[in-house]
């Protein structure tokens, strides 16, 4: 079969980035032919599976003068808010991306196509899957498949560009990936699609790399771990608030903050606070999978304060390593995770409630943390957990896009 692939973020960082690497690695391994459209950086040079097309398309260059668009707000590298795009911009964003799709369509006929994100790339791939139908028999029969993270429906909710171009064509896809049944009514709600068109797939994540390795854990410690972007919206501060309490009850505490940022004066207000009060943190930037792999399995919990998510594979990745994990009670992980994960590793703790977009409020936020220091604690003291998620691995995935 003959699968394509497009983004318009990068195609190897953040979880669809991760999400789009991984599923065309396990789909290679299936002995699938694939080509990969995406948005990259002029430094840029992702790595894909032996045999995959690559067609790049390039930002801060003369067709396309401005940083990689980002789906979220706050992009772990140099990004544009989909927000900030000006009517020119948008125009080369289409251009740029629509040739790119073309250039793909005159040496590769795809049997099924993938684009992440229902969002503006998505609508300009199916308005040029809709000419090319018209003018070449071979893709009649090419299935325009998109696949939503999320934060493709929070910008729908959120800001007015292209919005009625976005909601027709994506309206005109022949399927739709959901990650949670939640996600899959926001969808119908949205763009108007038809629940019958609806396939709730999930996430997964690399079993080659995120499995449980003897002796790293060692008995007695309390080590917690946070994987993810170093902001606000991902409840870090509140983290770092929950880590003072947790302190006073467990001494020998301590939790190493992994990930990029991109927003500068909230890291370095973050980096302040955990100087100014002595918390027993360490934030070690963004690692490869190897050396991740290393840091779960040194961990004894795995921590996920975010205020907003779509369904997040950093929750597989650590129970796969043998961490338990305490995470956000957020619309859709709760029944995904316990359908999908044999086990009882998790804890989910109540949010506060969000007043704006990914914006909790601030009188919410004490009780929050209170919530997330006892879940953590708890969590602690009980023994290691064993969890079989061999139904969430990539190759499984996979299989259910097809």
């Amino acid at each position: 079969m003959k699968i394509l692939h497009l983004s318009a973020q990068k195609p190897d960082s953040t979880g669809s980035g991760v999400y789009l690497n991984k599923t065309v690695a396990a789909l290679s391994r299936m002995g699938h032919d694939q080509a990969v459209v995406a948005g990259i950086a002029p430094e840029d040079d992702p790595v894909f599976a032996p045999g995959v097309a690559f067609q790049p398309v390039r930002f801060e260059t003369p067709e396309l003068p401005f940083p990689v668009v980002g789906m979220s707000d706050v992009m772990p590298y140099r990004s544009t808010r989909y927000r900030d795009l000006t009517p020119t911009m948008t125009e080369q964003f289409k251009t740029a991306f629509g040739q790119a799709i073309d250039e793909v369509f005159d040496c590769f006929v795809p049997d099924i196509i993938i684009c992440h994100h229902l969002y503006l790339l998505c609508a300009v791939l199916v308005q040029k899957l809709a000419e090319r139908r018209q003018s070449d028999q071979a893709f009649k029969g090419c299935v325009a498949c998109g696949l939503s993270h999320s934060t493709d429906i929070r910008q729908m909710r959120q800001i007015r560009l292209e919005r009625e171009f976005i909601r027709t064509r994506i309206a005109m896809l022949d399927r739709v990936y959901s990650l949670h049944s939640a996600q899959a009514e926001e969808i119908t709600a949205v763009y108007g699609i038809d629940k019958d068109r609806i396939r709730i797939v999930g996430t997964g994540y690399d079993a080659s790399t995120f499995f449980a390795q003897p002796g790293l854990r060692k008995p007695g410690t309390a080590k917690l771990v946070y994987v993810g972007k170093i902001c606000y919206k991902k409840g870090v501060r509140s983290l770092l608030r929950a880590l003072e309490q947790l302190r006073m009850r467990i001494p020998n505490v301590q939790l190493k903050l992994v990930g990029g940022y991109s927003n500068e004066q909230e890291y370095a207000e973050l980096v302040q606070f955990a100087h100014d009060y002595a918390l027993p943190t360490q934030f070690v930037g963004a690692l490869g999978q190897d050396e991740l792999a290393i840091r779960y399995n040194e961990s004894d919990v795995f921590v996920l304060p975010s205020f907003f998510e779509g369904l997040p594979l950093v929750i597989l990745e650590a129970l796969a390593c043998g961490c338990k994990v305490v995470c956000t009670d957020l619309p859709g992980i709760r029944p995904w995770i316990e359908a999908n994960v044999d086990g009882d590793a998790v804890t989910f703790v109540k949010p506060p409630r969000i007043h704006d977009v990914d914006v909790p409020l601030d009188e919410d936020l004490p009780d929050f943390e209170a919530r997330l220091a006892s879940a953590l604690e708890s969590e602690l003291m009980k023994p290691a957990a064993t969890c079989d998620t061999s139904r969430a691995a990539w190759v499984a995935l996979a299989a259910i896009l097809l």
